[in-house]
């Protein structure tokens, strides 16, 4: 069965996954936001709170640096960088379903690169939700952004799906478990029975393709054949090449022809039969002359020519084969093997329709999760939205509440202004009618002691025309009565001096 474009989507991205060894690594180191190695150490919460309230611009420069390390552009210490981060995150218990819900999205996309390996995780207009991150996170979902199946992929109960984590049947090589976007090609091998797929180069290198009869017990010579790795049902490989050919040759440039040939090369290189061998070689001789110039319209029908010529030899063989009588016993039993085998086809076909209806009621209700996820957002954005309207209608409440008062305020402040111009206008009549009283007693105590020292003058004058008639002892006395008047005269004069200055 050749892988096509309806068995395999096709993706644009380009991206493949790398295997990596674990090294040292050196990081950007950032003081105030964390770094690569911190989101696949670090525990979700404490991620969570450090890039809170940071720029989006961090996080895109953290899925740019990321993106630059898958590329591989660095070399050796880019792949050591990453088998770093890988080995950080495959090692950590922690990382539940639980713990990933309460994540920041731009960490989440990239704790999803570094696990995967894929940076279509990291691009700007990825379209998977938070619920699907995780579930490709936990290995829930195909990794496959072309894909994006429910694991295991159709309840798949094979040994592969069970046992190989994230491993999905629609688009993953059962041996290596890896996936590309080749499509129209002979690289990839399908199971007619079970419709796992496998790399070509992978069935060769771990001898899943080799020489073998296809029905036990019938007469036949041994053939090329491919044992699928999931059903262990052998195909044969010829009618497979052939079928490729014919519907693909067609799509193939020369470069894309030589590589398919050559393909296919490799896989009848081992073939012992003579079909397989005249295969080989017609291929050897066909990329020869590819190399040598000739086109890839001649060389398809050359290869189409050689099929037609092995087809009519076994039609050939057959007829010879049945000239002889065959016995009725020999007859009933080649009949019985032709319709278990149309049965086998049929009933093959109908398992294949169920699974595509189931695949299709998966998706739909895949779509109805979607979308109701998407209306629980809308209303979740209706509803943050009235809110921030309530919020806006308190805020200008407050605001003019907060107006009123200062109004209030400024009015108090310019009544409490006009009564103190008033106060101060009394107190300076106050002041005026102080200074004036003080004036007048001022005066009136001058006038006082003018009278004093008159009356004081005017007993010393007569104590000076009785003291020429006193004897000493009274002279004596007068002298100190007039000592006691002079200072009495001295201290009024004193008093008239200081009163003026304090007035």
């Amino acid at each position: 069965m050749n892988h096509t474009e309806s068995d395999k989507d096709k993706n644009t991205s380009g991206i493949t996954e790398h295997a990596t060894e674990p090294t040292m690594v050196h990081l950007v180191e950032r003081s105030n936001y964390p770094a690569l190695i911190d989101i696949a150490v670090e525990p979700v919460s404490v991620i969570v709170d450090w890039m809170c309230g940071k720029p989006d611009e961090l996080s895109e420069d953290l899925k740019a640096e990321l993106r630059e390390i898958l590329n591989g552009n660095g070399g050796v210490q880019h792949r050591e960088e990453f088998a770093l981060l890988q080995k950080s995150i495959l090692s950590r218990s922690d990382l539940t379903s639980e713990s990933l819900a309460l994540a920041n999205r731009a960490q989440l996309e990239i704790l999803v690169a570094i696990k995967t390996g894929i940076q279509a995780f990291l691009l700007p207009d990825i379209s998977l939700t938070q619920s699907a991150l995780i579930e490709v996170f936990l290995c829930k979902r195909c990794r496959n952004m072309a894909c994006q199946n429910l694991l295991p992929g159709d309840e798949c109960k094979c040994e592969v799906c069970c046992t190989k984590s994230g491993f999905c049947n629609g688009c993953m090589c059962t041996i290596c478990s890896k996936f590309d976007f080749d499509v129209n090609t002979c690289h990839w091998i399908g199971c007619d029975v079970c419709f796992h797929w496998t790399h070509t180069d992978c069935a060769i290198r771990v001898g899943r393709i080799a020489m073998g009869t296809l029905l036990k017990g019938a007469d036949r010579l041994p053939e090329m054949l491919f044992e699928c790795t999931a059903c262990k049902h052998t195909s044969e490989l010829l009618g497979w090449a052939k079928d490729a050919f014919h519907t693909c040759a067609g799509k193939w440039e020369k470069e894309a022809l030589m590589k398919e040939f050559d393909c296919v090369r490799r896989i009848f290189h081992g073939s012992k039969d003579s079909k397989g061998r005249r295969l080989f070689w017609k291929l050897e001789e066909l990329l020869g002359r590819l190399k040598g110039g000739l086109d890839t319209r001649t060389a398809c029908n050359e290869i189409q020519q050689l099929f037609a010529e092995l087809e009519k030899d076994d039609k050939e063989a057959c007829e010879s084969q049945y000239t002889n009588l065959i016995e009725p016993h020999e007859a009933c039993a080649r009949i019985a093997e032709v319709v278990d085998e149309a049965v086998m086809k049929i009933e093959v076909v109908a398992d294949e329709k169920v699974r595509a209806l189931k695949r299709a009621h998966i998706t739909l209700e895949a779509c109805d999760k979607e979308l109701e996820e998407k209306r629980l957002e809308l209303q979740e954005m209706q509803m943050e939205r009235e809110k921030r309207k309530l919020e806006v209608e308190v805020l200008e409440m407050k605001m003019k509440l907060r107006v009123a008062e200062a109004e209030i305020f400024q009015a108090r402040a310019d009544d409490a202004r006009r009564k103190a111009e008033v106060l101060r206008h009394l107190v300076a009549e106050k002041g005026s009618e102080a200074g004036e009283d003080q004036s007048k007693y001022v005066k009136l105590r001058l006038d006082e002691v003018e009278a004093k020292r008159r009356d004081l003058l005017a007993q010393i004058q007569l104590q000076e025309h009785f003291q020429r008639q006193l004897d000493p002892s009274q002279m004596l006395m007068v002298s100190r009565i007039q000592d006691v008047l002079k200072q009495v005269s001295q201290k009024g004069s004193v008093e008239s001096r200081e009163l003026p200055s304090a007035c």
